[in-house]
């Protein structure tokens, strides 16, 4: 087994570990650990993932293994700056765990070596692919954001002060993280899917094909959009907002896997 997915698992399992204590401690030396874990996981992650893009010479993501690193790489990554930016310790509570369900997912999968394709090899691959994991992997934190929103939401209304009432951040605080989170996400997806159209230009000669990938990242991209003109235009926040945040994040699950899986076109050429 490839030695750096064993370490990274093994980091971001004691992150989570970690966050998962002090989710119930709440003592503030385990939310340092967590975020220390994890930046080192993410460290040996990174060194890993350009190890292989070194000896490959290529972008690895010609394989569904390496597609779901490259995804938990990318959550790891966004998260990090995303605590530095908006400082909310419970959003490794999600985050962490992420990042390790996807990592024991790949640390079970074969080893499969593949020829390296010219298509592979060409610096707009790159930027399209990293820019819309993470792009997805802000989505998905906004994701964890909405759930945690809901969920704060729920103990207030109770009016009875329970477990999650006292550990959550305030309302406004959740949804202000949250719509950070689908900005940053929906600017990083935008930049992405451009790329994304230069490179298929170069590689199939137009712009656009109608394969299956592309009309649902057309139509993941068109609901984000939407989610924002709304909250800008009629001030569509909290509850709803969060709400959306978690059902444009399905959509882009759906994209992400489910078109894979269910559909065929010229995108399954690089994780067969």
């Amino acid at each position: 087994m490839d030695i750096g997915i064993l370490g990274t698992l093994g980091l971001y399992s004691l992150s989570t570990v970690a966050y998962v204590v002090f989710l119930f401690m709440q003592k503030k030396g385990m939310h340092r650990y967590g975020v220390w874990l994890l930046v080192a996981g993410f460290v040996i992650h990174s060194l890993s993932i350009g190890y292989w893009t070194f000896m490959s010479g290529h972008i690895p993501v010609n394989t569904l293994r390496d597609t779901l690193s490259f995804a938990a790489w990318a959550v790891a990554g966004v998260f990090l700056l995303f605590h530095h930016r908006y400082r909310l310790k419970i959003m490794g509570i999600f985050a962490a765990p992420l990042a390790t369900v996807i990592m024991a997912v790949v640390a079970t999968m074969p080893v499969t070596t593949m020829a390296a394709k010219p298509m592979l090899k060409s610096i707009w691959l790159v930027a399209h692919v990293t820019f819309i994991f993470v792009g997805e992997a802000g989505l998905a934190l906004a994701c964890g954001l909405g759930v945690l929103y809901l969920t704060q939401e729920k103990a207030i209304k109770s009016k009875k002060p329970g477990f999650f009432f006292r550990r959550l951040p305030s309302l406004g605080q959740l949804d202000t993280a949250g719509y950070g989170c689908i900005l940053g996400g929906f600017l990083m997806m935008t930049l992405g899917l451009i790329m994304g159209v230069v490179y298929a230009k170069a590689i199939w000669g137009r712009f656009w094909s109608w394969d299956p990938k592309e009309v649902w990242s057309g139509i993941t991209w068109l609901l984000y959009a939407a989610m924002i003109h709304m909250r800008l235009s009629v001030g569509w926040q909290g509850r709803r907002s969060a709400i959306m945040a978690i059902l444009g994040f399905a959509t882009v699950l759906f994209t992400f896997l489910g078109v894979n899986l269910f559909l065929s076109g010229h995108h399954g050429e690089f994780t067969r």
